[in-house]
């Protein structure tokens, strides 16, 4: 389960992370790759649909490894999920709410610091997304 819980993770950082990767291993120039996540992330030249649809996908992907995990775990009827109720509730909750703390971190801390230190201009967004002030 977890592996859909960090891929998950991956996907929804799709607008951000080719930016810094291509930069970082010289495939492309910071003007370049600062273009890039402007266009992935706040959908500029008709890429609007590009970070809603990569969110749904990360989505799938969370609700997918959950019902992998509760298969594995042999509830796999409905009157098996309606004894173990409880259960899925929590555990869904728990991967539901790991996913988008582990988003947030990734996304708006590791790969905004990284982004800043291979050249990229997110200095602006380091000041508005840090949550932690």
């Amino acid at each position: 389960m977890w592996k859909y819980v960090a891929g998950s993770t991956l996907v929804a950082s799709l607008c951000c992370l080719p930016s810094v990767v291509m930069v970082m291993f010289g495939l492309a120039t910071v003007s370049t790759g600062a273009a890039l996540s402007n266009t992935l992330y706040w959908g500029e030249d008709g890429y609007g649909w590009f970070r809603s649809t990569m969110l749904l996908i990360s989505l799938l992907c969370v609700v997918v490894g959950l019902v992998f995990y509760f298969r594995n775990q042999g509830i796999c009827t409905l009157d098996q999920a309606k004894r173990e109720r409880r259960k899925i509730i929590n555990t869904s909750l728990l991967v539901i709410s790991s996913t988008y703390v582990i988003y947030l971190l990734f996304n708006y801390v590791f790969l905004t610091e990284l982004g800043i230190a291979v050249g990229l201009p997110w200095e602006s967004s380091r000041d508005s997304y840090m949550f932690w002030k």
